[in-house]
């Protein structure tokens, strides 16, 4: 077995929660009312990017999400009641998740939604949260801030300035780096705000910055400036479209440095994008491992969700299966949405399959994170990273 690095989870000394009763109030100041929770079920509404260009997030998350609520009804429900769930399909389109939100609380009422996997989908359906008082917890919608002027708005993965500070620490201190070439998607605020983080925390010297946009398909002609620089590895902040396409074009030209990114590179999807054959000394950020010391949670996840989708789940389908769980949790006892929602923002050292998790002041959580090593398309090593 492939060592793994005991590197310590990051902890925090306080924390600051929301008040524990009364109702939330919205961005603008008015007290929302939410919707009811029935005496016969609780609603969930997934909105989930299950077509489209970011499925390979989304399609995973709405698996794991139906697993999640399934396991739940089989174990009886939420406080005897079943969970009820309308499923949507956003399309990966922004405007399309704002519609899905409104159908969910003004047509469906549901009591919680989950969804979408992206920021910017997110984003677009977070005011129908606050204005319907329905609580949206999103599985891995990782921009900065973006719960920012949101109460009803909850997010089950770290932030995106977390993976660049994760990232910069690896470079300086396990893969000791001293030149990197820094390349970003300038069309994704989720990859401009790792660079920005790696860029603070690296210690080294960033011998190029450049950037590419999404949809891009061809970068041989940056590749090929880059081949002619002196460079210890290759930084991509990216999602798994343009990276895997990266990586393949530049190991086709016989550029072999370490490449590193966030946690856009985690999948299958990638692999496939990359090629196993190019995929090599590649290492990426993560918040779920299916190797080295798990968790009998995760384990079981592992196991459940193979057997149910023939495949291995990724780090984004253990994410949606942690948000309704958390959701799950946080209906107990609750009468209305707002409830739900203020039982949420009090959550604490909540075991998932993902970690133990809590909920702080921003509604974001807090938990630990792993650096994952690939090499032929495989993951070859743990290792959990403190980033302070």
């Amino acid at each position: 077995m492939k060592k793994k690095l005991a590197l310590s989870l990051v902890t925090f000394a306080s924390l600051a929660f929301l008040a524990a009763c009364g109702n939330v109030s919205t961005s603008g100041g008015a007290a929302a009312t939410g919707t009811e929770v029935s005496k016969d079920a609780v609603k969930f509404g997934l909105n989930f990017e299950e077509s489209g260009q970011t499925a390979a997030y989304g399609g995973a998350e709405q698996k794991a999400a139906l697993l999640a609520i399934e396991e739940i009804n089989a174990a009886g429900g939420v406080d005897g009641k079943k969970i009820e769930y309308k499923d949507y399909d956003n399309k990966s389109e922004t405007a399309e998740a704002t519609n899905i939100a409104t159908k969910l609380t003004t047509q469906d009422k549901v009591n919680v939604m989950i969804g979408p996997a992206t920021s910017t989908g997110t984003a677009a359906a977070a005011s129908t949260a606050d204005k319907a008082g329905v609580p949206l917890v999103a599985p891995s919608a990782t921009q900065d801030d973006i719960t920012k002027g949101h109460d009803f708005l909850y997010v089950a993965a770290f932030q995106d300035r977390f993976q660049g500070k994760i990232l910069g620490k690896y470079a300086n201190d396990d893969l000791k780096l001293k030149k990197v070439i820094l390349y970003t998607d300038n069309g994704s605020d989720y990859a401009k705000g790792v660079a920005a983080a790696f860029r603070k925390s690296f210690k080294g010297e960033i011998v190029a910055d450049e950037t590419f946009t999404t949809g891009d398909t061809d970068f041989q002609a940056a590749l090929t400036k880059f081949k002619g620089k002196d460079f210890d590895a290759l930084v991509i902040p990216s999602y798994y479209t343009e990276a895997g396409k990266i990586v393949n074009q530049a190991r086709g030209m016989g550029i072999e440095q370490p490449i590193l990114g966030p946690d856009g590179l985690n999948g299958e999807d990638f692999v496939k994008q990359a090629t196993a054959e190019r995929a090599n000394k590649i290492y990426y950020v993560s918040g779920f491992a299916t190797k080295g010391d798990v968790s009998e949670k995760a384990k079981h996840f592992l196991e459940a969700f193979k057997a149910k989708y023939n495949e291995e789940p990724s780090m984004f389908a253990a994410l949606a299966y942690d948000a309704v769980y958390m959701a799950a949790d946080a209906a107990k006892g609750a009468k209305t949405s707002v409830d739900i929602s203020n039982n949420l923002a009090k959550l604490k050292d909540f075991e998932g399959v993902t970690g133990k998790m809590t909920i702080n002041k921003d509604h974001n959580t807090e938990k630990s994170a792993f650096m994952i090593t690939m090499n032929n398309g495989q993951v070859d090593k743990v290792e959990t990273v403190n980033p302070n």
